[in-house]
């Protein structure tokens, strides 16, 4: 089963934050550098579109008394 991708809805602004990642990490990409340009990208009023990506918490099984 592949997954799709998130893909940003303003490609301007996505690449503004990618462009500002790779001014403030010195490795690029990166898991960090990627991190920081999505919230970047969030906080620049940016939204994604298709699959929801993200890491789900894994619950705790109920103990049975």
């Amino acid at each position: 089963m592949a997954k799709s991708k998130s893909v940003p809805n303003d490609p301007a602004k996505w690449s503004q934050a990618k462009a500002k990642a790779k001014r403030k990490f010195k490795v690029y990409p990166s898991a960090y550098a990627n991190a920081w340009a999505a919230k970047e990208y969030k906080r620049m009023g940016g939204t994604w579109r298709g699959a929801d990506n993200r890491v789900k918490r894994k619950t705790k099984a109920k103990r049975r008394a």
